[in-house]
C-alpha cells in the first residue's frame, strides 16, 4: 500500500481509470452494462470508504478491476434463479476469501477502452443516443450532470441512456473494434462525437466540462490509434481551440473576434502542443478534415499578431478542406479568409452564390460584415438583423447587436 488515499486522488483516477473499468466489466459481464456500471460504481466508493485509511494499494487500476468484479459475482450469485447466469458464475474461479486478495497489476488490466468507444459510437445508434452513451459510460458523468449539459431533466436523460443500453443489447452490436475494413467509415463516426462533445462545452459556458472531456477523450484516442492521422488532427484541433478559450469573451460576457483577442492570454504551452500534433498527423500524408481544420487553427495560433496571419495560406488550406469534406460552411469559412486576401467584394460574390444556409446565423452575420466593409450599410443592417434573429444564444446576439449600432 502507498499512503496516498485521499478523495482527492481517487477522484484523478476516476477521471482515468472509469473508462477502463467499465470497459473490462461490460467484457466480463457478458455485455450487461447496467451492471458493469453499477459495479465500477461501488468499486471507486469501496476506494473512498478504505483507502484513506488504510492507504492507496500499489496497483489501484487492479484493486478497483478486482472489487468491481467481486460485485458483480455477488449480484449474479443473487441472481441464481436465472440458468444460464448460475453457468457463468459457476465458471468463475475466483476465491473470495483471501485477504489481501490475489490482485493483478495494472499492467494486467487489458485496456478496452477503444472497444467502449466504438461500441458507444455504433451506427446503429441515434445521434444523440451516442453522445450520451459516450459521457456516461467513457467519460464517466453522472446521469445527473449529463442532464444538465444538455438542458434536460434527469429523468429524461435517464431513459435516453436505458434506450440506448438496450438497443446496443437488442441490435447485438458487437463490443469491439471494427475489422480493418470498417474501419474507415467508423472512425469518423467515433471523432465526430468527440468534437460535437468539445465544441458544446465550447460555446456554452454552463457546459465548459464538456469541453474538457472532449480533450481527455481525445488523447485517449491519439494514445490508442497513435496511427490515425485523423485522431491526432481532432486532439490538435480542439487544444489549439482551447488554448484561446480565456480570450474569446470579454468581462461581461461578451464575444471577442480571434483579430481583437488578447494574445497574450492564450495559453502557449497549449500552443505548441496543439501544432506539433497537428504536423505530426500531417506527416502520415493523408490529410483528412480534421487535421486541416487543425492546421488552419494553427495558422491563427501560431500568429503573433492579426495583422502577421497568413491568409494566403489559410484559403489554401479551406481549398483542400472542401476537397476532402465539402459543405456549405466549408465554403462560407473559406470566403472569410478570402476576403483578407482578395477583399469584401470579390468574397460577397462566392458568399452569395452559397445555398442551403438561411437557418444559419453566421451566414448572415459574414453579408453583413462583408457589406459594411462595402459601405453598403442599409443591406448590412438588414443581414445583421435577420442573424440577430437567428442567433442562438445571447452572447452571440449581443455581439451582433454592437456591430450594428457601431456602423
Amino acid at each position: 500500500m502507498t499512503a496516498s488515499g485521499s478523495p482527492e486522488r481517487i477522484a484523478a483516477l476516476y477521471a482515468d481509470g472509469w473508462s477502463r473499468v467499465v470497459a473490462t466489466m461490460i467484457r466480463f459481464t457478458g455485455g450487461d452494462w447496467d451492471l458493469a456500471e453499477e459495479c465500477a460504481q461501488e468499486a471507486f466508493a469501496q476506494a473512498l470508504r478504505t483507502w484513506p485509511a488504510t492507504g492507496e494499494p500499489d496497483q489501484p487500476l487492479a484493486w478497483l478491476t478486482t472489487t468491481a468484479r467481486r460485485r458483480a459475482i455477488d449480484r449474479l450469485r443473487r441472481a441464481s434463479v436465472e440458468t444460464e447466469k448460475l453457468r457463468r458464475v459457476a465458471a468463475m474461479d475466483m476465491d473470495r476469501d483471501t485477504d489481501p486478495p490475489p490482485y493483478p497489476t495494472d499492467g494486467d488490466i487489458p485496456d478496452e477502452r477503444l472497444e467502449l468507444m466504438f461500441t458507444c459510437c455504433h451506427p446503429a445508434l441515434g445521434l444523440e443516443a451516442r453522445i450520451a452513451l459516450t459521457l456516461r459510460s467513457v467519460a464517466g458523468m453522472s446521469t445527473a450532470d449529463i442532464a444538465s449539459a444538455f438542458l434536460v431533466n434527469e429523468k429524461t436523460m435517464g431513459q435516453r441512456l436505458f434506450r440506448a443500453k438496450q438497443k446496443v443489447a437488442h441490435a447485438a452490436i458487437p463490443f469491439r473494434v471494427p475489422p480493418a475494413h470498417l474501419l474507415p467509415d467508423r472512425v469518423p463516426a467515433v471523432l465526430h462525437v468527440v468534437y460535437l462533445l468539445f465544441n458544446r462545452g465550447y460555446d456554452e459556458p454552463a457546459a465548459e466540462r464538456l469541453s474538457g472531456e472532449a480533450v481527455r477523450l481525445g488523447r485517449v484516442l491519439a494514445e490508442l490509434m497513435p496511427d490515425e492521422p485523423e485522431a491526432l488532427g481532432l486532439l490538435a484541433l480542439m487544444l489549439l481551440h482551447d488554448a484561446r478559450r480565456a480570450s474569446r469573451t470579454d468581462a461581461h460576457g461578451d464575444l471577442v473576434t480571434i483579430v481583437d483577442q488578447d494574445r497574450s492570454r492564450w495559453d502557449r504551452v497549449t500552443i505548441e502542443e496543439g501544432a506539433a500534433l497537428c504536423e505530426r498527423a500531417l506527416r502520415h500524408g493523408r490529410a483528412g478534415p480534421f487535421q486541416l481544420q487543425a492546421a488552419i487553427a494553427a495558422c491563427h495560433a501560431t500568429a503573433p499578431s492579426a495583422e502577421a496571419t497568413d491568409w494566403t495560406q489559410i484559403v489554401g488550406l479551406y481549398d483542400h478542406l472542401l476537397d476532402v469534406a465539402p459543405g456549405p460552411v466549408v465554403a462560407l469559412n473559406r470566403a472569410v479568409a478570402l476576403a483578407e486576401v482578395d477583399g469584401a467584394e470579390v468574397a460577397l460574390t462566392q458568399v452569395d452564390e452559397l445555398v442551403g444556409l438561411d437557418q444559419y446565423h453566421l451566414f448572415h452575420a459574414t453579408r453583413a460584415d462583408l457589406l459594411r466593409r462595402l459601405d453598403r450599410r442599409d443591406e448590412a443592417a438588414a443581414a445583421y438583423s435577420v442573424a440577430i434573429e437567428l442567433a442562438p444564444t445571447t452572447p452571440d446576439r449581443r455581439f451582433l447587436q454592437r456591430r450594428l449600432h457601431s456602423m
